[in-house]
């Protein structure tokens, strides 16, 4: 694909779904109401880059459909670059249905996305040459299709020819894999090229067999990676490099609503402070702040602050 040249502080890849949100509490069966908005791990880290003023662009396709123009406003309003989004003619647009939460549960959540037009995202969609400073992916994407994870690793080898940072967030999804032994030795293959792994307590118990943070964190590092932070939920996150390792306290918040989208808040955190040239402490630090501030929010991304609401200067 030819792509006019330009420079983007970040670049991400993945699916962007229309979800549907019970705005009444119950089970999906039983909700008559709901309201429409964006969803996807990534979107959701482009959308908190682009309130962070740290630019953005998203590799994905959508449907030729209603779902795909509601998403393709919302990449607009956002400010997120569309230079690298594509319309499928062929493929659906992907959905989702999620219960509402307001004590903190887990919400039920049902997915609409076999065949959709972004699991058909494959090297054709790579750009010419590579546009950002940093490269963005998660555990998502190459689950969708063998297609769509070509496209992450040729991403990967485009992003590391070019000396780009690569951040790498596992996004463990089991259903999508054919199998738990192919999901583990695919994410930590892609982890092994990564910049920044930032994976959470539990994944790691699944994907390196211990759910202490330093040993998540050392293997990671013994792997490839310069930089690990390990999510630790309401305690924090544990962060380690060649230099450094030390715990970031967690933000204390007084009602957790619902907790899905914390995980990509906390990814724009820590990838927004690396790339203004903060510490790995203070990126940590920021990912916390993030991630808190999405948990007191129903939706996966209205959560995400701007500059000012999160007290920072502009850019």
């Amino acid at each position: 694909m030819t792509h006019p040249q330009i420079t983007l502080d970040v670049l991400t890849v993945g699916e962007p779904m229309a979800l549907f949100m019970a705005t009444e509490t119950g089970p999906l069966h039983a909700v008559g109401q709901f309201a429409r908005v964006a969803a996807g791990a990534e979107l959701n880290v482009a959308i908190g880059l682009c309130r962070l003023e740290v630019s953005a662009g998203y590799i994905t396709r959508v449907g030729q459909d209603s779902f795909g123009e509601f998403l393709q406003a919302e990449f607009a309003k956002e400010g997120i670059a569309t230079d690298y989004v594509r319309v499928d003619d062929q493929h659906r647009t992907g959905f989702m249905l999620k219960t509402r939460s307001d004590d903190g549960s887990d919400p039920q959540i049902e997915y609409f996305r076999a065949g959709s037009a972004a699991s058909y995202l494959s090297v054709e969609d790579l750009p010419s040459t590579f546009p950002a400073r940093h490269l963005h992916v998660t555990g998502i994407t190459p689950a969708l299709s063998a297609s769509s994870k070509a496209l992450v690793l040729a991403l990967i080898q485009q992003a590391r020819t070019a000396g780009a940072r690569i951040s790498f967030d596992p996004n463990l999804r089991p259903r999508l894999w054919p199998s738990q032994v192919a999901m583990v030795e695919t994410l930590n293959h892609i982890a092994s090229l990564a910049d920044v792994v930032l994976p959470g307590v539990a994944e790691g118990q699944i994907l390196v067999g211990s759910s202490e943070p330093e040993r998540i964190a050392d293997f990671y590092l013994q792997a490839g990676a310069k930089q690990v932070v390990v999510k630790l939920g309401p305690e924090g996150a544990f962060y380690k490099d060649a230099d450094q390792s030390g715990v970031a306290a967690g933000v204390s918040v007084e009602r957790v609503v619902d907790t899905v989208g914390a995980g990509d808040g906390f990814a724009t955190g820590v990838i927004s402070a690396l790339v203004e040239g903060l510490s790995l402490p203070e990126a940590a630090a920021r990912g916390n702040a993030i991630g808190a501030r999405v948990v007191q929010f129903p939706g996966d991304s209205d959560g995400l602050p701007t500059r000012a609401q999160l007290g920072l200067a502009a850019r």
